[in-house]
């Protein structure tokens, strides 16, 4: 499991990369080729940005619960990848569909919990929007998917 996200992390740079590439071609400049040979680590110098940034957080917020909270959704949205095998000799994964609808609706948790915890009533406002469209759209994905299998 650990390998296979690590795998999917490193991926996500790699598109990013791949992103910026077309991204050039239809500027028509040139591309990501400043760092590295042909380009190649643009992705990894993004991903150290994002771990050495420099940290802010609200003044009345309550701090661990507030830099928890990515941490929870990155996890929650990772554990969605259990379903998919990664070797030939894997138990099938009979209740995929409701695996899948069940991990995909803890997300609303951590936005929740980001908003509440940052003790701002415009975070927490912007927080019950970004919950209740995710909460609309579940619904909408959950009947799509139902009708399926």
């Amino acid at each position: 499991f650990f390998f296979m996200l690590i795998m999917v992390l490193v991926s996500v740079g790699f598109f990013t990369l791949f992103e910026r590439k077309v991204f050039s071609y239809i500027q028509i400049r040139k591309g990501p080729y400043k760092v590295g040979k042909m380009g190649i680590l643009p992705p990894f110098s993004g991903g150290m940005k994002l771990f050495l940034k420099e940290l802010c957080w609200p003044v009345n917020s309550k701090l661990v619960i507030y830099f928890f909270c990515p941490f929870f959704s990155l996890i929650q949205s990772l554990f969605i990848w259990v379903m998919f095998p990664y070797c030939l000799n894997v138990i099938d994964f009979f209740y995929g569909v409701l695996f899948f609808l069940c991990c995909s609706s803890l997300g609303v948790y951590g936005l929740i919990i980001c908003g509440w915890s940052s003790n701002s009533i415009y975070s927490m406002l912007g927080c019950i929007r970004s919950v209740s469209q995710a909460i609309s759209y579940e619904v909408t994905l959950s009947l799509i998917l139902l009708c399926y299998f």
